[in-house]
């Protein structure tokens, strides 16, 4: 595959391009293998006309974030994979709303909103995502969601146009967004903010943090919690009670200190996570019936 006009556009907008790169280091979980092409775009203008591109041209692409809800086959990607990340990352202010770039990280996010004063971000304190993916889902924790805060998005359109929609088109529901499994790609988001006190929202952002570091396996690699949430169940109760907490595959581990997290415990492959994941599926519905869904999304 020629991906020379890919080059051109990347050189044009200053964006890092790299070829046969491994993409193991962009991701949470630190697994996959080498991508064709790897593009860190600086800008909606470079990400509508690499997309765009692509689209003519016929050229496999994925547009990721943070890539921390993703599990990347050890084949790696072919075709050009984006990845807005830390280069697209602007967040501003404007009256009591921030309007954030999709690849701006939540953390990121929500340390301008305690620092400008506006309160409603806190419990997204520590997911370890983007502007962009976390609206793609609607992530959540904390008792808050995407959906309670955002009010609008931008976003790239199968059609090459760039449209704007607000909230009560987006379809939120529990990991759900209208954009779920679709080629609509999320360019910024609008985040619709509350006055408050910096010093509360502090705390409160303090202790989140400390719950998650107190129950989650914050010190491993992983894409966070493994498995949706069944109905009238708990998946991490579920995977402890049929004796699976601390099972390994490889280098893959369900974790010690919280059954819902598959970590990589250190040279864990994507083939060690798809076995733990096959086999707690299977364990957990011949001890309970229940069928877990798994959360993570699988590339490649």
């Amino acid at each position: 595959m020629e991906y020379g006009s890919i080059a051109d556009i990347a050189k044009k907008h200053g964006a890092r391009i790299s070829y046969n790169e491994i993409i193991a280091p962009y991701t949470s979980f630190n697994i996959g293998g080498v991508c064709d092409v790897i593009v860190v775009p600086n800008s909606a203008e470079c990400i509508c006309e690499i997309v765009s591109e692509c689209r003519e041209k016929g050229i496999r692409y994925y547009f990721l974030g943070k890539c921390t809800n993703i599990l990347v086959s050890d084949d790696g990607l072919r075709g050009v994979v984006i990845i807005a990340g830390g280069d697209y990352n602007s967040v501003r202010r404007e009256g009591n709303d921030l309007i954030c770039d999709a690849g701006a990280s939540l953390t990121r996010i929500c340390n301008t909103a305690k620092n400008e004063s506006l309160t409603g971000m806190e419990f997204a304190y520590g997911i370890p995502g983007s502007a962009g993916g976390g609206l793609y889902m609607n992530a959540g924790a904390f008792g808050g969601e995407m959906k309670d805060v955002v009010l609008y998005c931008d976003y790239l359109d199968t059609d090459g146009s760039i449209k704007r929609m607000g909230k009560e088109e987006m379809q939120l529901s529990y990991r759900h967004s209208i954009f779920t499994g679709t080629d609509r790609i999320i360019l910024s988001v609008c985040f619709e903010l509350g006055p408050g006190v910096k010093d509360e929202i502090a705390a409160k952002m303090n202790d989140i943090m400390q719950r998650r570091r107190d129950k989650q396996p914050l010190e491993y690699p992983s894409a966070g919690s493994t498995f949706k949430r069944p109905d009238g169940a708990f998946a991490a109760r579920l995977i402890q009670d049929s004796g699976l907490k601390g099972y390994v595959v490889g280098g893959a581990q369900v974790s010690e200190k919280h059954s819902g997290f598959v970590i990589n415990r250190g040279g864990a492959t994507c083939d060690d996570v798809c076995r733990i994941i096959d086999d707690i599926k299977e364990k957990v519905y011949a001890d309970s019936g229940i069928q877990l869904e798994c959360e993570l999304i699988k590339m490649g």
